[in-house]
């Protein structure tokens, strides 16, 4: 391989190596081999919602003015709208 820059033969692209333990010969003589899969992006999410922190009265307002038929109007709508054009945005 050439050289880039000087750096020498790295590759941009390295074996990546497993790092599971070497498999045991179950009773049949297969190899047991057990999978693990991490959410590391996802874990503060799932962290509150475990919590399970629920405003009951936030809750119970919400939905008196839902049944009432009066919960969603032209303002809180245009909010929604510029948050999420916000979020588009970002």
């Amino acid at each position: 391989m050439s050289q880039v820059n000087r750096v020498g033969n790295n590759l941009p692209i390295q074996q990546v190596k497993s790092q599971l333990p070497a498999p045991a010969a179950a009773a049949g003589g297969m190899p047991s081999i057990s999978d693990k899969l991490e959410l590391s992006g996802v874990s503060h999410l799932l962290k509150s919602l475990k919590s399970n922190d629920i405003r009951a009265d936030k809750v119970t307002s919400v939905r008196a003015q839902i049944d009432a038929g009066i919960y969603e109007n032209d303002d809180k709508l245009d909010l929604a709208i510029d948050r999420l054009l916000d979020d588009l945005t970002r």
